[in-house]
């Protein structure tokens, strides 16, 4: 047993462990039990912490009980979704994580078109149950992505250009706030926490479940990838962006720079070199999204084209293998005004030779129906980008070079600085401070984050996150 599991053996009464063990419906895991190791990691193996204790929660009164043991013992709390992020905020030190994993019910409305799901479920859990009726939630690019964090950071995925936002889509939610309550948050109740949940993060609560509105999609969809070498980034960002700059608002692309794996369909002359994806989908008529990327085909010189008719599960996780468990991830984004020549060739020259072959570059073309929400309707503020990078260092565990993988994804993203709008995105953002708050969050959003922060948690008590202090 090691000094951290000592000092929190030491620190918590058994009496009053026990008596909380049997007050949930879960489990309820200690540094003692065989599990413990297991259940303390998070997806980004750079986060290592020792929680002293571990709620699996089943449903809203576990977490309910959760909170108050917490307060009781003056415990932080950390909240887990289950999925990624790559803050580590899903964990803490000596604290208490309230882990909602196991909260994975999908309850589907196909004629009202309204899905509720319970804050474990990853996105693969609600795409698998939503498109047997051929609908669909606007959520992330990645399936095993978790609903929660993705929700209350704003979301973003192939559907958002159409349908807008995740929290665009967003009904109402459960929540449990500092004092215990079970609440629910929609446009009608509690009006100003469902404003702060949709981009505010895990400030306000434990959500412990979330509405939607479905929209039509798939079961078939266009989607797939275009492949180039990295000799051909110049050209092929700037028409990249001269078709995304006129495109439907169904047609969504990511230009990706990534180091082609050693394996089928990849040309073996790239296998371990960094190349330009353009990874695309269309969300409506497959014979309509074939007229939209034509353009992107018609610049030639694809080394690889895998676009085509698909199920749209399958381009939800096309790109899973991209983002294992356990390997060592740090992120940094940014909004982009406008991609001009200068950016692009800025962008381009950036890049060089990437320290790591699982470094990931993500340039994605915004706008749709992103944009026409207005600025002040939700938490998440940043409507006005026209383009979202995000640069990704990745690493595996016995990689020591972590630092310089860290300094090549940073200086890639200070190529484009200049042509940013000071914006960054919560979900995609390791670095912490008010510095980055700021850049998160608009200054009047800030401050009403803050007022209503005030109100639902006036002590702070979750403050493991991307934390908004509460206005004095």
């Amino acid at each position: 047993m090691n000094v951290a599991q000592r000092r929190t053996d030491i620190a918590l009464d058994p009496t009053t462990v026990r008596t909380f063990a049997n007050q949930l419906r879960g489990e309820l895991i200690q540094p003692k039990d065989d599990g413990y190791d297991d259940a303390r990691h998070v997806w980004n193996g750079r986060v290592d912490k020792r929680p002293a204790l571990i709620a699996r929660c089943l449903d809203a009164q576990d977490v309910v009980s959760a909170i108050a043991y917490a307060r009781s013992q003056d415990l932080p709390i950390a909240v887990r979704g289950g999925g990624h992020g790559v803050g580590g905020y899903g964990t803490v030190d000596d604290g208490l994580v309230i882990d909602l994993s196991p909260m994975k019910t999908v309850e589907v409305d196909p004629i009202g078109r309204v899905v509720r799901a319970g804050a474990g479920c990853l996105v693969a859990d609600l795409d698998r149950a939503t498109q047997e009726h051929a609908l669909a939630v606007p959520a992330s690019r990645i399936s095993s992505v978790g609903i929660s964090g993705l929700t209350l950071g704003g979301g973003m995925g192939w559907l958002s250009r159409t349908f807008g936002l995740t929290v665009d889509s967003l009904l109402a939610v459960e929540i449990v706030t500092a004092d215990g309550a079970i609440l629910r948050a929609s446009e009608s109740e509690h009006a100003d926490l469902f404003w702060a949940v949709r981009g505010g993060g895990g400030n306000f609560g434990v959500v412990t479940s979330f509405e939607y509105q479905l929209h039509p999609v798939g079961p078939l969809i266009l989607g797939g990838i275009l492949l180039y070498p990295l000799a051909a980034a110049p050209k092929i960002f700037r028409v990249f962006r001269d078709v995304m700059e006129s495109a439907p608002d169904e047609l969504a692309a990511t230009a990706v720079v990534l180091t082609a794996p050693p394996r089928e369909p990849f040309p073996p002359a790239l296998h371990g070199q960094p190349v330009v994806a353009i990874a695309v989908c269309y969300a409506g008529d497959v014979e309509d999204g074939q007229r939209a990327v034509q353009p992107l085909r018609d610049a030639g010189g694809a080394a690889l084209d895998l676009i085509g008719p698909m199920p749209y599960l399958a381009l939800q996780s096309m790109i899973d293998a991209g983002a294992p468990r356990g390997r060592h991830y740090w992120e940094t984004s940014s909004f982009v005004r406008t991609l001009s020549d200068e950016a692009i060739d800025g962008y381009v020259a950036a890049i060089g030779q990437p320290t790591s072959p699982q470094n990931q570059l993500l340039l994605s073309r915004l706008g749709g129906a992103i944009a026409r929400v207005p600025e002040a309707a939700t938490a998440f503020a940043h409507r006005d980008g026209a383009y979202m990078l995000l640069a990704a260092a990745a690493w595996t565990p016995d990689d020591s070079r972590g630092a310089e993988h860290i300094a090549w994804a940073r200086g890639v993203a200070a190529a484009l600085e200049p042509f940013a709008t000071g914006g960054a995105y919560v979900n995609d953002l390791s670095d912490e401070g008010e510095v980055a708050l700021g850049a998160v969050y608009p200054a009047a959003t800030l401050a009403r984050l803050a007022r209503i922060k005030a109100i639902y948690d006036p002590g702070n008590l979750f403050q493991v996150n991307r934390n908004i202090p509460p206005a004095p």
